[in-house]
């Protein structure tokens, strides 16, 4: 069991940039692998050579920027989608707490399970511009822009085309939620200690294989739904995907049926390359910019350090804070 509790020494907007700065500098230099990942999971013709000979053959073809292709959006996309995020987190988490306000594992994975859902229907159709965007040819596109795209494809496919695949980021949340809980219940015997006296380094590795088992599992759903958001039948050769199909059950049936049962799993190495630079740089920026904050709100001497400020109640919010400072200069 744990106690579900938020630092109350950041505001929610302090909070929220933290997650959408952090989220925003990982994304970003670990971007060329997301495009690898996508191009795969869809089936263009420069994924079929395999990992380097799919960036050799994409910068030939359209430029070094054509790596950092939905990376604008998807950067965008993540301070809505945090907020979102945050915000169900915590009405999701009052549903799982008991009266002490604590909080089993699998009732902290559904709650961030659920809150992931909410987020990212919600968001849907900047994932479908993303998507598209990585798929086209950067220097002949269909799309100039995020704009650009969103209104192409409700002018020309109608706004059932932005929500293609939506029904996939649910489905595909029930693996992920199963293959986080196998992990998170099994590593008191993996580290052969109770998880309280984990080291920030274990947590760090545990979070990593977590991530690495869940994706794995909800691998499918995400192949398919990247086929589904990239299919069209208004782009050359209908959006670069690999197979001919209708519908989310035709999709599956179709790469089983011509590329192999294997085929649901393309782009999966790159997709696990990632995890360890993405989650590495989103943990330290976000307690960087976490310390930056504490610093300005006054509860820590320096944003280097962890060295708290003589003299301030920690259990004091930012306001409270500002409030009790502005009072002992009155007093003087």
């Amino acid at each position: 069991m744990a106690t579900w509790k938020r630092d109350s020494r950041l505001t929610a907007l302090q909070r929220l940039s933290c997650a959408g700065l952090a989220g925003a500098l990982s994304h970003s230099l670990t971007a060329p692998l997301e495009v690898f990942t996508v191009l795969a999971q869809v089936g263009t013709h420069h994924s079929r050579r395999g990992l380097w000979e799919t960036g050799r053959s994409l910068c030939k073809a359209e430029g070094i920027g054509a790596l950092w292709k939905g990376n604008l959006t998807a950067c965008l996309r993540l301070f809505p989608y945090s907020a979102l995020q945050l915000a169900s987190y915590r009405r999701f988490v009052l549903l799982f707490v008991d009266d002490l306000g604590h909080i089993s594992q699998w009732g902290s994975i559904m709650a961030g399970s659920l809150a992931g859902m909410v987020a990212a229907v919600a968001t849907y159709p900047t994932e479908v511009v993303k998507t598209r965007l990585i798929v086209q040819n950067r220097l002949e596109p269909s799309y100039k822009g995020i704009l650009h795209a969103l209104y192409m494809i409700y002018h020309q496919e109608g706004v059932a085309a932005l929500y293609r695949g939506v029904s996939l980021s649910v489905l595909g949340a029930i693996p992920f939620s199963i293959g986080s809980f196998l992990v998170y219940t099994h590593l008191d015997k993996i580290w052969g200690q109770p998880s309280i006296r984990f080291t920030p380094v274990q947590n760090f590795v545990n979070g990593c294989l977590a991530a690495g088992v869940a994706q794995s599992l909800s691998f499918p759903f995400e192949t398919v739904k990247r086929k589904m958001q990239a299919q069209s039948p208004c782009l050359p050769h209908h959006g670069g995907v690999d197979i001919n199909f209708a519908g989310m059950v035709d999709c599956f049936k179709q790469t089983v049926k011509t590329k192999g049962v294997l085929a649901l799993w393309n782009g999966l190495t790159a997709n696990l390359l990632r995890i360890v630079p993405y989650f590495g740089v989103m943990f330290s920026t976000f307690e960087f910019c976490r310390r930056v904050c504490l610093y300005r709100n006054g509860y820590i001497d320096s944003p280097l350090t962890y060295k708290l400020t003589p003299g301030v109640d920690q259990s004091l919010k930012p306001k409270e804070l500002q409030e009790f400072k502005l009072l002992g200069r009155r007093s003087f």
